[in-house]
């Protein structure tokens, strides 16, 4: 799909007329690293998971992003796909362009994984803490080849100036504002040893939206989710089955 000038990679499984849900990556990641979420929802819900600019298969935007851009480019994904009030997934950066798209937009329901809010760090260098940060990625499952090959790479060390300049306009942006605006009934899953999401923005969401659970997973990281999956994907379920 070509929106904006960016050939969209993504994919769609699962139940043709059932509820969709949406899946949104981290930074430096791509589609394989929600699909072990998909997968487990397959035979109750549309799947859908995408490539976003930059990362996996799709291309990079032709000039740096801001969360309005990938908020724009999604909501136009979207709707090419005649998609209204999705389910929402997202992880770190995926988490932020849900909530982005959330206090715009009607979702069904949205779940957030480590999603930081804002940049708790005014002196730390992006560059030296994202390769930090993508060097964490538990090596489980079908994802571990994915790591092994990505994680730590030179595809990372050579990011483009687009993207470095993406990096930056994304990771300075304060979302406190949009995340007042969410109306749907959301979840929260942290690792209680996430240095990358503050445990303070979970509380800052969960104390500023009206129908929101906090669920910490004690001793997890940033990648809580994978490192609980079977524990995250019985959470799931469960809220999707909740009635409204």
């Amino acid at each position: 799909m070509l929106i904006d000038g960016i050939n969209i990679n993504y994919i769609e499984y699962g139940k043709k007329k059932g509820q969709t849900i949406v899946l949104l990556h981290g930074w430096g990641q791509n589609i394989q690293m929600m699909d072990v979420l998909g997968q487990p929802l397959k035979n109750d819900y549309r799947i859908i998971i995408l490539d976003l600019p930059g990362f996996g298969q799709t291309s990079e935007p032709l000039n740096s992003y801001t969360m309005e851009d990938y908020y724009q480019l999604l909501n136009e994904f979207l709707i090419n796909l005649k998609i209204k009030k999705p389910i929402l997934i997202g992880h770190s950066f995926g988490g932020r362009l849900a909530i982005y798209y959330a206090s715009k937009k009607e979702v069904e329901k949205l779940v957030l994984m480590g999603s930081p809010i804002k940049s708790h760090s005014k002196s730390d260098s992006l560059k030296v803490k994202f390769l930090k940060l993508c060097k964490k990625i538990p090596l489980i499952n079908k994802l571990e080849s994915f790591a092994k090959k990505h994680i730590g790479s030179n595809d990372y060390r050579n990011a483009s100036s687009i993207m470095r300049e993406t990096l930056v306009n994304i990771v300075n942006e304060n979302l406190e504002e949009a995340v007042k605006k969410i109306k749907a009934s959301t979840i929260l899953i942290w690792g209680s040893n996430d240095k990358e999401a503050l445990m303070e923005d979970a509380k800052f969401i969960e104390n500023n939206t009206p129908d929101t659970a906090l669920i910490v997973y004690d001793n997890a990281s940033h990648y809580a989710y994978l490192e609980r999956l079977d524990q995250t994907i019985a959470i799931l379920k469960k809220f999707f089955k909740e009635s409204k």
